[in-house]
């Protein structure tokens, strides 16, 4: 199984502890590629369009080619977010925002729609629900259709910090989603991307989207004419 590990902050905090505590116990061969926010990725969107008409036109294209073109290749996403001011790192929100073209309303990858993904916050306190919310959201639009979602207040500055009795939970608890991620068969595709997949091909039959490009894209890939990303399920 090939795993792409999205971090939210370059240190290696109860967030990142707990994504790796879920990987190490899926049964298997894995290949594991991992990035962290913002050293793999240090840049905020220019808001300048430019990957509407070409995406390669992004002033940051190469370095975010690097890590599109892992998670391209991958079986499972997983993304780990400390909670800064209750919602998901400034870091990682960044590449959220630089990926958007990527988007159902826009060109998403077919991919995209073939993965689970498992997404991981922590914070000392409450607002891991918000975090999560943040990056949920995008992999829906992204077209990801199975996500399982883990957070936890962990009553703690960083992982060192975190007690016993509280790890001794995370230990079973990542048991337990290890068990729901060990296959590499693909998820069914539920109600709600399949509804996001029709609209937004309506939107692109009728013309109200970003540029004639986008439009093009949906054709090429034959999604206007009735084929799916995921075909065969």
């Amino acid at each position: 199984m090939k795993i792409v590990m999205l971090n939210g902050q370059n240190h290696r905090g109860s967030s990142y502890h707990i994504g790796r505590a879920v990987i190490d116990r899926i049964e298997g061969n894995k290949e594991v590629t991992e990035f962290f926010f913002p050293k793999d990725l240090d840049h905020f969107c220019l808001g300048c369009y430019r990957c509407i008409e070409d995406a390669a036109a992004c002033p940051y294209y190469e370095e975010k080619k690097v890590i599109l073109d892992a998670m391209d290749g991958a079986d499972l996403l997983v993304v780990t977010t400390p909670t800064y001011c209750m919602h998901v790192s400034a870091p990682l929100k960044a590449f959220i925002d630089l990926t958007f073209d990527l988007w159902m309303s826009h060109r998403p990858m077919a991919s995209m729609f073939t993965k689970r993904a498992l997404i991981v916050s922590t914070a000392a306190g409450t607002g891991t629900g918000s975090a999560m919310k943040d990056v949920q959201d995008a992999l829906v639009y992204m077209g990801v259709p199975k996500i399982v979602k883990y957070g936890l207040s962990v009553q703690a500055m960083n992982w060192e910090g975190v007690d016993r009795k509280k790890k001794a939970k995370i230990e079973k608890d990542a048991a337990r989603i290890a068990k729901q991620l060990s296959t590499d068969k693909a998820p069914a595709v539920g109600i709600r991307t399949r509804f996001l997949f029709r609209m937004m091909g309506m939107l692109q039959k009728k013309g109200w989207n970003s540029a004639p490009v986008e439009t093009a894209y949906w054709k090429e890939k034959g999604w206007l004419d009735g084929k799916k990303p995921w075909a065969g399920q």
